[in-house]
This record gives structure tokens, sequence and C-alpha cells, in this order.
């Protein structure tokens, strides 16, 4: 068997967000939201159900889905896979914005519903080891609860390494599953009937070749992103680290000059020795 990987296409959306992925989300964010809590989703309604995507126009490193639960509260499910700058603050935005716009001209506050922001990210947002983060509105020192009506979720997939024989709860199962679905060649026995289920849709055997294609893809533009972006990041290290030495050669030099000078050489034979100008040296004298 071979398995798509949920972290970088759509395949996501296909396993969470289509017409028949009901029971597999309601166990997904039961056991991510409400875990050993009694505030369990019995039922809920997928807001834009999966369609097979379009290749042309490929832009975005992340898909959501949306639901609403059957208490009203709405839930925005988010992959990212690459962190860029602002990524927290457009979480918090459209959360906000969720919000916001559920209310129509003179409708009253109360008819507001909570909103949730799951995001699951590939990659270290907060320091420490916990995997799961999870942000609420509280008072600053006491941290007296002001509202549960905005709630933000992380789930940072690089902090999370257990094996398939150390899972001890569905969690954590499910952690595994957005991790490394793609690298499973076999559904697990132990694992929980949904995220078996969830596996089953994430086959590629099941799939048609649309859907293949366009989850190609889709998981070659982000890989090529992922690619252009390390590369950046490394020619920039090199010419920092360059750069770096310069000023320390610059900086060496300069002293060699200094204590030179206090030991009453000249100008010429100080010019001579370190290769600085007749001009640099008269402005480290100033330093003495």
């Amino acid at each position: 068997m071979q398995f798509l990987d949920v972290k970088t296409d759509y395949a996501f959306k296909k396993v969470f967000g289509s017409s028949a992925s009901k029971e597999i989300l309601i166990s997904f964010l039961n056991s991510i939201l409400y875990l050993n809590e009694s505030n369990i989703i019995s039922d809920l309604t997928i807001v834009d159900p999966y369609n097979i995507p379009m290749i042309k126009g490929v832009k975005d490193t992340f898909v959501d889905v949306k639901a609403v639960l059957n208490d009203g509260s709405k839930v925005i499910i988010e992959m990212q896979v690459l962190n860029h700058k602002g990524f927290e603050k457009r979480v918090l935005y459209n959360a906000a914005k969720n919000y916001s716009i559920q209310l129509t001209k003179n409708e009253n506050y109360h008819l507001l519903n909570p909103v949730i922001a799951l995001s699951i990210v590939d990659f270290t947002m907060f320091e420490g080891s916990s995997v799961t983060s999870r942000f609420k509105l509280l008072e600053k020192e006491k941290f007296i609860h002001y509202s549960d009506d905005i709630e933000l979720v992380f789930v940072e997939l690089p902090k999370f390494n257990k094996t398939i024989d150390e899972l001890t709860n569905i969690e954590e199962q499910w952690i595994y599953f957005l991790k490394n679905a793609g690298t499973l060649d076999y559904i697990p026995k132990t694992f929980d009937q949904s995220i078996q289920q969830a596996l089953d849709v994430a086959n590629e055997a099941n799939m048609t070749f649309d859907e293949l294609e366009a989850q190609h893809k889709r998981k070659e533009f982000i890989y090529i992103h992922k690619s252009s972006i390390e590369l950046a990041e490394d020619n920039g290290f090199e010419r920092g680290m360059n750069r770096g030495i310069e000023k320390g050669i610059e900086k060496g030099i300069e002293k060699v000059a200094i204590n030179m000078l206090k030991e009453k050489i000249d100008s010429n034979t100080i010019a001579s020795t370190t290769g600085l100008t007749e001009q640099t040296i008269d402005q480290l004298k100033k330093k003495i």
C-alpha cells in the first residue's frame, strides 16, 4: 500500500473535508480538542467540501477545512507546511474575522458563537517540548478567563517523535497519522477505526487519476517552494559568515595597529605592516 502525505497536499482536505469525512473529522477534533474532557462533539457540518483541485494556479502552501459543530461553534483546521513572516498574526486575524462576520447589521452580540483555529504546522513555533499548545483570552496576572469565544490551538509536528509502539492514546495516533501517513505501507491494526478509515481515504489505490495528478503536482510545488527557502537561508548564512570573518579580521588588524601606536611606532611602518591607510591610522590614534 502507498498513502498520500497529508502534510503537503490536498490529501489533507480529502481526508478531513470531503462529504464522507464527518465521522473521521469528529474523531480527530474530539481527540485533539477535547481528549478526556466533557465537551465532546456529537455532530458537525463540513463547510465547502473537498473537490478535485485544479492544478493551474496552485500558489498557497496551506490548505484548510472549516466545520460548524453541533453547538454552533466554528472550527478552522489548517495544515501549514512552511513558516512565514506574520503567520501567527494571520491565524489570529482569520479567527477574529470568522468570529466577527457571524453577525449581520442590528443583530445582538449574544448570538456570536465561539471560533476555534486549529493549526497543524510542520515547523517549530514555541519553546518547550509540548506538541500541542492552546491559547485563550486570560487576565494577565491572575489568569482569569475573559472569554473562550476565540481559541487558538497549534500542533507542532516536528516535536512529535514517538513510534507506533509508543503511542498511548487516540490523540497520539492522530498526530502520528498526520506526520507519518506518507511513509506507511500498511494500515496498523492497533489504530482506532476512524484513523484506519482515514488511511483508507488516503490510500492512493482508492484515488482517481485526476486526484493523484493534482496531489503529486501539489507535493512537487511545495517541495520546490521549501527547497528554495532553504537555499536562500543557506546562502544568507554563508554570506553572513563571510562578512563576520571579514569584520573579525578588520577588528584584529585594527587592534594590532593600536598596539603598535601605543609602542610609538611611526605611521608609515604601521601602514606597511597592517595594510591600513594613513587616514584609518589617524582615526585609530583618536581612540588611544
